[in-house]
């Protein structure tokens, strides 16, 4: 059995970058750049004011701060998108509005508050404007600059400026195409939930989780629906997978008398690279290779089947689309109550963690920890990690916590 860093290893040395594709740039949300993008234009092209108010030359003001008020001629408006009729005169003035070029001989913009807002003459009352309140030509960026380097995450900001720069298309490594195959003859959809009723039949709910933390890693599910626990199910059913870049079962990985995963993965000519991981849950944990798409078996147990993709798949998914970060982050906590184990594995127990008022984290169990409590699963924010060297865990310790979503960073009350 490997532990989870060498599984982890082992599945990472095996996967590659995608091919890339040119997106439009209102849908590459979430890409990874698949080269380095040069700005076209300088941005602002001019430079222009970032204020309402008066456009001057600080020469004609000095009186004013002696405290001595100057009167000057509005000789002309100019409106954002519009550029002054000539260059700025002594002794003259000229409303200006935000985001409007600057007239030639100006070197300050005097916002309206501290003047008396005439039009035809307008009376500078403060000099605290003074040579301020202009931005600069390529105050932003210069042609030429690089506004993205290969292997940059494509977020909202990037897409402004990428858009200030013209650039309608984008090169971006392709999302990955995930064939999800859940098997049991103890599971349906959930368009026959009438099974469930009657108590028959469970809800393959690996198929719902599995595809939405896909969906959250970037990639694109592709559902090919619940194998029979037969050989011949599940033959067709891995058959359907070949145009995907990575194949993701769950059950049949284990050593039951219907565990057929592996013998027909093999069958098909896969290769297998280990199987088994020294965690809990996740332990019977299948990786290998068939016709060079990369194959990832995990345990039918709802949260184990989770737990596996945070662990593993998650990272390959990124590495896949030009990640260079593929890991969640990990944090230390203060363990609120006694945690006991019962197996020298790892453990990744569900648990949510706060942030006391003092900056410190404390970890607490959501409940109950079987790998079919997914409801426990659904409370959690994170993943507390148990080394299996540490069987009993006393109120108080510290541990890490493997953490699932943003809510450590995020708040119910506005405070700066």
């Amino acid at each position: 059995m490997l532990t989870v860093a060498e599984a982890s290893e082992r599945i990472l040395a095996e996967i590659r970058q995608l091919e890339t594709e040119s997106v439009p740039l209102r849908q590459a949300l979430g890409r990874v750049c698949a080269e380095d993008i040069q700005a076209t234009v300088t941005m602002p092209p001019w430079a222009n004011s970032s204020m309402d108010g008066y456009a001057v030359r600080s020469a004609d003001i000095t009186p004013v701060m002696k405290g001595q008020p100057v009167k000057l001629r509005v000789v002309a408006t100019v409106a954002a998108g519009e550029f002054a009729p000539r260059a700025l005169k002594r002794g003259e003035a000229m409303r200006i509005m935000t985001g409007a070029p600057v007239p030639d001989g100006a070197d300050s913009v005097v916002r309206k508050e501290h003047t008396d807002g005439g039009s035809k003459k307008v009376e500078i009352r403060d000099a605290a404007d003074v040579w301020k309140n202009i931005r600069p030509a390529g105050e932003d960026y210069q042609r030429g600059d690089v506004l993205a380097k290969r292997g940059t995450p494509v977020r909202p900001a990037l897409i402004g400026v990428l858009a200030s720069s013209g650039v309608s298309k984008l090169r971006t490594f392709k999302r990955p195409r995930v064939a999800i195959i859940s098997s049991g003859n103890e599971i349906v959809d959930i368009g026959d939930f009438d099974e469930v009723v009657a108590q028959r039949k469970i809800v393959s709910s690996n198929s719902y989780t599995l595809a939405a933390l896909t969906r959250v890693a970037g990639g694109v599910p592709v559902d090919l629906g619940i194998a029979a626990d037969t050989k011949a199910s599940l033959k067709r059913k891995l058959a359907k997978a070949g145009d995907c870049d990575l194949i993701l079962t769950s059950a049949g990985v284990s050593v039951g008398d219907l565990d057929y995963t592996r013998d027909v993965f093999a069958a098909l000519g896969g290769e297998q690279k280990f199987w088994k991981v020294k965690m809990r849950p996740g332990a019977p944990l299948a990786f290998g290779m068939l016709n060079d798409v990369p194959w990832l078996g995990v345990s039918g147990n709802p949260v184990s089947a989770m737990v596996s993709f945070e662990l593993f798949v998650r990272p390959m998914l990124r590495k896949m689309q030009g990640y260079s970060t593929l890991f969640r982050r990990t944090v230390t906590v203060t363990v609120e109550e006694d945690v006991t184990i019962g197996a020298k594995l790892m453990h990744f127990l569900r648990a949510n963690v706060t942030r006391h008022e003092d900056g410190t984290l404390a970890a607490r169990l959501t409940g109950q920890q079987s790998s079919g409590a997914l409801t426990s699963m659904a409370k959690a924010n994170a993943l507390l990690i148990v080394p299996e060297t540490s069987p009993k865990v006393a109120k108080g310790s510290q541990l890490r916590a493997l953490m699932l979503d943003q809510s450590l960073d995020e708040t119910s009350v506005f405070a700066l």
